[in-house]
């Protein structure tokens, strides 16, 4: 999940796996794969960074020196 920022100000979530398609024009729309279109104000370098940085979370969680798994 991604928190981006709504055209209104108004701070959302959005399910970063659902993400089809990113486009700049110049307006940065989230298309979702249900069809949802989102404009968000972040721009389109932001999202993907965004995303990476979930993906990466995700996938490698972030483990504490002395926690054990």
């Amino acid at each position: 999940m991604i928190f981006v920022t709504r055209f209104d100000g108004k701070k959302i979530v959005v399910n970063a796996d659902l993400i089809e398609m990113i486009e700049a024009t110049p307006d940065t729309i989230l298309t979702t794969t249900t069809g949802k279109k989102i404009t968000v104000k972040e721009n389109l370098e932001e999202v993907v960074k965004l995303v990476k940085e979930y993906k990466k979370e995700i996938s490698f969680p972030v483990v504490k020196e002395n926690e054990k798994l």
